[in-house]
């Protein structure tokens, strides 16, 4: 890919965030890269660090895994084109903003779930569920008014809340920079693994798949067509992930727990494509063996550990159904002491040092986005698609594994010096002692303290919230065991496209039994005449759309994957919660 010019937010930072680097990490040929083409919007997810350029880089390594696989099946001797749009992936990576259901905005966030200065910096707590909010009060000892939890905080260390809020199963992260987060026994031993984990679970033989060329010229090519996939994900990381393939064609079953519904806007907003239903897999382990015997891929997004007592360690799957795709998730990694650990997306960048870099006047900030949840989603159906592809050549059961504290480490890998004596400023001056330990008075640049301010307040007022609060939306609905983040509930849009027959050599989705590939990289404020949707500025409406469901009137974002000849829109609209049955179709 070419470079391109006018790169804002964090760019001279980016280092190695970058489509190239995610598809090495993928495992891909490098030569594939080129058959990406992106259109650059200076001003969209605007931050210090370069968030943009991670959500462009996820989604561009997702399009391209589903264009390779879709090749693959076809017989093609090319990829075809992938089209990664800036404006398409800001809408994407902030569904839960614009999506509305029946025109209702989204339910607020619980209270307790907010940052609290303490003693000695910064913690950051996440109540959104009675039983969590219950935990959190009783480990503190404090009373369920905000006013006297905020004057307790102030009299306690980050460090001793954020441990004794754990140890009473609750959810508490004390604010670091990301040097003190390296330092940290977790730290290292995220920043020791790769991007994307990837390995063979056994030896069994090369999966045939048959052509997902169109059946029809005006029909979409849907390289995931026939596969079918069992999704026991919840929250926001998970289930995007899972939107994916089914996007690209899987029949997608969600499985939860009967007694833990998800939160409705939160399955709306996740829930395309796909359809929905409840097991007790402890009283019914005959109905999951029976999807096992022909599901293709199984995602998890619950806390490493959680199902192995229900026989869903990737070992365990893999014994049982040969061939097998394993992919998992979770906040924190499969390894080190936090392991077992809850965790969600704000609370992940309170921990690895992104709320200090992003914060502004003396308070933590967030990002522009829910990033890690979005952009680790994206990473974890790139690796399902990319791990399809090479068991169609090489056999073996695969797996896959991605965590949000690895997403975050990979975001913050190309700090300088300065930006790390800024953060450390930053949260200095936030809480006298920055967090979990001391820290110098480094200085903090003046330019980036101006941005972080106006950003800080945008986000809360689409938040609903005041700058004193949080900005970061969340929500969650297995706070017990999902690890992805919380989300706001608030509703995404979309606005559907078109897609064509005739090949072109441009990377819009048109339908070609011969792809081709455009490595043209092009910059833009706004959208180009046959390159982009024709808009002003670079807000989310061309990326939005609206459709009937049986949900209400639904307003979302369009899916931001694009490659050429590829859908456009999501398949079908969520159905409610739990309503389908426990069976393939």
């Amino acid at each position: 890919m070419a470079g391109t010019a006018g790169e804002t937010g964090g760019a001279d930072m980016a280092g190695g965030v970058d489509t190239g680097h995610v598809w090495s990490a993928l495992g891909g040929d490098p030569a594939l890269v080129d058959a990406v083409s992106e259109v650059v919007r200076p001003g969209v997810l605007d931050a210090r660090l370069p968030v943009r350029d991670l959500a462009r880089a996820c989604v561009g390594a997702c399009a391209l895994a589903a264009a390779e696989l879709a090749a693959r099946r076809a017989g093609w001797p090319e990829v075809p084109g992938v089209r990664v749009d800036d404006g398409a992936v800001a809408a994407a990576f902030t569904s839960e903003r614009h999506l509305r259901v029946g025109g209702r905005e989204p339910v607020a966030f619980a209270p307790l779930s907010r940052l609290w200065r303490t003693a000695d910096g910064w913690v950051r707590t996440h109540a959104n569920y009675p039983h969590h909010r219950e935990r959190l009060l009783a480990a503190l000892g404090a009373p369920g008014d905000v006013d006297a939890l905020e004057a307790m905080l102030a009299g306690r260390s980050a460090a001793e809340v954020e441990e004794s809020v754990y140890a009473a199963g609750g959810l508490a992260v004390a604010l670091r920079t990301p040097g003190q987060w390296a330092a940290s026994g977790q730290g290292a031993a995220v920043a020791r693994r790769p991007l994307v984990e990837r390995g063979r679970l056994d030896a069994s033989p090369a999966r045939v798949l048959s052509s997902p060329a169109p059946r029809s010229p005006s029909a979409s090519l849907l390289p995931a067509a026939g596969l079918r996939v069992l999704d026991l994900t919840r929250v926001i990381a998970g289930p995007v992930a899972t939107r994916v393939l089914a996007l690209l064609g899987a029949d997608v079953l969600r499985v939860d727990p009967p007694g833990m519904p998800e939160l409705p806007d939160q399955h709306a907003d996740t829930g395309f494509g796909k359809r929905s239903a409840t097991l007790d897999l402890a009283a019914r382990q005959d109905v999951f063996e029976d999807l096992l015997g022909s599901a293709d891929v199984v995602v998890t997004g619950y806390r490493p550990g959680a199902l192995d007592r229900f026989g869903l360690s990737p070992e365990a799957l893999a014994e049982r159904r040969p061939g097998l795709v394993v992919a998992q998730l979770s906040a924190w990694g499969a390894y080190g002491p936090w392991a077992r650990r809850r965790g969600f997306d704000s609370l992940v960048q309170v921990a690895t040092g992104i709320a200090a870099i992003e914060g502004a006047a003396g308070r933590p900030g967030a990002l522009p986005a829910q990033a890690l949840d979005h952009g680790t989603g994206y990473l974890l159906a790139a690796g399902v698609l990319r791990a399809l592809t090479e068991q169609s050549y090489e056999g073996g059961g695969r797996y896959v594994r991605v965590a949000l504290a690895r997403t975050a480490t990979w975001l913050t890998d190309g700090l300088r010096p300065d930006d790390e004596d800024g953060a450390a400023a930053q949260a200095a001056d936030a809480g006298g002692a920055g967090g979990v330990c001391g820290t110098g008075g480094a200085r903090q640049a003046g330019r980036a303290r101006e941005a972080g301010e106006a950003r800080e307040a945008d986000t809360a007022r689409e938040a609903g919230s005041t700058p004193k609060t949080d900005t970061t939306p969340k929500t969650s609905s297995t706070p017990e065991t999902d690890t992805a983040q919380e989300t706001s509930s608030t509703p995404k849009t979309d606005t559907t496209q078109e897609t064509s027959s005739t090949p072109k050599t441009d990377t819009t989705q048109e339908a070609d039994s011969t792809p081709k590939t455009d490595t043209t990289r092009e910059t833009s404020s706004a959208p180009k005449t046959g390159t982009a949707p024709e808009a002003a500025g670079s807000g989310p409406e061309p990326w939005l759309a609206e459709r009937d469901s049986p949900l209400g009137r639904l307003r979302y974002a369009l899916p931001p994957v694009s490659f050429r000849g590829g859908p456009t829109d999501w398949a079908r609209p969520p159905g409610p919660w739990g309503a389908d049955t426990a069976r393939w179709t």
